[in-house]
């Protein structure tokens, strides 16, 4: 879905609450900063006091938090520091409530308008276990809540005190053994099915095995040293007496936990249907994409909506606080969720719990690893290349014609970490070619790159600063030069959350224009936009692939936001579709980056009878190209491809 033009800040719990809240204020920090080691013994020592073996409480932290403190906010379940420690009262005490209507997800193919979400902010008088945790901690601990949410060394000890109660209340030794802790990390999840807590602690103990090590955004330096013979009692799980969940119907990998909410397919009145096509995929066309959204919305509210035949679909939701995963649309068939028909035609849509301006209240360390385990599934099951011209963002779906440019979506946004999505998904951004290859991967150091962004609360407002994984452009190798423009957009450019016009993410890949210092510029618009790339720390890494150019004698090709068939396909019973150009060229003497060929293809599904539906296939040829921030299209026939290494 898209990211709204003001996203107010969020922190109250999906899972309490059929609202959206405000975060409260962030704690004060300290005068000076702390030691970059002193996490590391916070850890060292609450492992010895609690006698928890410091593997198994550094490896559910990670998966809580990747060890990060927030500044002392809370997350969408108003979890507060390093070992997410839940304190829902506290965290619904300092949200101010605002209704927040989710936008339409399918763009220019909606039939329907936005369901909005609203309700009261009241106290909730019985509150699960899950969501006060940290009342807990501070019992067995002798903390005080204040300092379990503020300070992070007592945040570890009290995570540790959590786990050594879990394993306690099973009757398991406090082990050394850190093999011996399954069922307890499982408990620590505050999952209710056993699904859900397994695919958490499995996650515990993936990490614990491969190891991890990282600076936080405190700027503490944490490791793990890797622990591969670790093979952990998976029985213990048994006596946990947490319920079975089902997965019937669903198509997803054993790995997580899933379940069908199916969307509907009906007819209400005056001919028209929801909430999306019935179809025949892989058989009857290629999926070729994975678009990657968050909702703007929910867990209720957005499962609520995609239940509504007379609203839109995608095929998942995944679920912030654990990940865990609803399936809505088979893969067979065509969900709405992109705003481009060719593009919903041959993809499947992924949900993500969350709003674009608040990433760590949303975009947990549980969801990315179950998306990237439902991503890896549906990749080798449909052959779908794990790269950025295949996983896209929303935002990286074009317009289908001039006038839909504007309206087209800004999720997942800025903040939605690529890089790290990708080494989940085992195919991380590597350098494929030498120094001075013509061809660059864009890929920031996500902690490190901190551009300045607008209007994450109110429009024209600084942003906090926050890791991002994308990159400025500018019209010259100054940040005081003019930003790139997006004739598409018709608007001045500006620095706001959700204004793509001059920005390129992790992942993509560009041609090199020109070189300058410590400044690179690449083509992008049918322009040459220069971006800050230092040796020291570069923004893009060297790469290898096919480029692409205007064939010779052309001084320009038209660009399309549709790969759609010739006139001369359509059988008679199916209207024609106008292959409408944007108003982007490719001019000679450039060259953008090949992501694959395509055919000319329109899926013909306008009535709710299924018999009438068909797939049209033209003898025209299309190459997907990263243009800007967006993809799109160019005949075959009008350019010419080589090869970079």
């Amino acid at each position: 879905m898209r990211g709204s033009p003001v996203v107010p800040a969020l922190a109250t719990a999906a899972l309490l609450l059929p609202l959206l809240g405000a975060a409260p204020s962030t704690a004060v920090p300290e005068d000076a900063p702390p030691a970059p080691d002193r996490l590391q013994r916070a850890f060292a020592t609450a492992a010895a006091e609690y006698h928890v073996p410091q593997s198994v409480l550094l490896g559910v932290s990670y998966l809580q938090s990747r060890w990060d403190a927030h500044g002392g906010a809370p997350s969408v379940t108003g979890g507060y520091g390093p070992l997410h420690l839940t304190d829902a009262r506290a965290a619904l005490a300092g949200a101010s409530h605002h209704g927040e209507g989710a936008e339409d997800p399918r763009g220019d193919d909606a039939r329907a308008a936005p369901h909005p979400e609203s309700g009261a902010a009241t106290e909730p008088t019985d509150l699960p276990a899950r969501l006060t945790t940290l009342p807990r901690a501070a019992e067995l601990t002798g903390l005080s809540p204040e300092a379990l949410r503020t300070d992070p060394a007592a945040n570890v000890s009290g995570g540790a005190a959590l786990l050594a109660a879990a394993q306690r209340d099973l009757g398991e030794p406090l082990s050394a053994d850190p093999a011996e802790w399954y069922a307890a990390v499982a408990r620590f999840s505050g999952a209710e099915d056993s699904a859900t807590a397994a695919a958490y602690a499995d996650d515990v103990y993936e990490v614990i095995r491969r190891g991890e090590r990282r600076t936080t955004d405190a700027g503490q330096r944490v490791s793990l040293a890797a622990r591969p013979e670790v093979a952990p009692d998976v029985s213990q799980l048994d006596d946990a007496g947490l319920r079975a969940a089902s997965a019937a119907g669903t198509e997803c990998p054993a790995s997580v936990s899933c379940e069908w909410v199916p969307a509907p397919y009906e007819e209400f009145g005056d001919g028209d249907y929801g909430n999306h096509d019935l179809g025949a995929r892989p058989a009857s066309q290629r999926i070729r994409y994975i678009v990657v959204h968050d909702t703007e919305g929910t867990w209720n509210g957005v499962l609520n909506m995609v239940q509504d035949p007379t609203y839109v679909s995608w095929n998942y939701t995944l679920r912030s606080t654990d990940g865990h995963i609803a399936q809505h649309v088979k893969a067979k068939d065509v969900a709405w969720h992109a705003g481009n028909w060719y593009v919903n035609a041959g993809s499947i849509g992924l949900e993500h719990e969350g709003f674009l301006a608040e990433p760590d209240a949303w975009y947990t360390e549980a969801m990315y690893r179950s998306s990237a385990r439902l991503v890896k599934y549906l990749a080798r099951k449909y052959d779908i290349p794990l790269d950025r011209q295949h996983v896209l963002g929303h935002d990286n779906v074009p317009g289908t014609t001039t006038a839909t440019i504007p309206g087209m979506h800004t999720d997942p946004g800025p903040y939605w970490d690529w890089r790290h999505y990708f080494q989940l998904l085992g195919r991380p951004f590597e350098p494929t070619a030498g120094k001075k290859s013509t061809l660059v991967t864009i890929r920031p150091d996500y902690d490190a790159n901190r551009p300045a962004y607008t209007g994450c609360e109110t429009a024209g407002t600084p942003c906090a600063a926050h890791g991002s994984s994308e990159v400025r452009l500018y019209s010259d190798h100054d940040v005081n030069a003019p930003l790139i423009k997006d004739i598409g957009l018709g608007t001045t450019p500006t620095t706001g959350v959700n204004d793509l016009s001059s920005r390129v993410s992790t992942g993509q890949q560009y041609a090199v224009a020109d070189r300058w210092g410590n400044w690179t510029a690449i083509w992008y618009l049918g322009q040459k936009a220069w971006f800050h790339n230092p040796a020291g720390s570069p923004a893009a890494v060297p790469a290898s692939g096919r480029v692409l150019t205007p064939r010779k004698g052309l001084e320009s090709v038209p660009l399309y936001g549709r790969a759609y068939p010739e006139k001369a396909a359509y059988p008679a019973d199916v209207p024609a579709q106008a292959v409408s150009p944007l108003p982007y060229t490719l001019p000679a003497g450039q060259k953008y980056v090949v992501g694959e060929k395509v055919p000319g293809e329109y899926y013909y599904a306008v009535t709710f009878d299924e018999a009438s539906h068909r797939v049209v296939t033209g003898k025209d040829q299309y190459y997907e190209i990263q243009y800007g921030h967006r993809v799109a299209y160019v005949r075959a026939a009008d350019v010419t491809v080589s090869a970079v290494r």
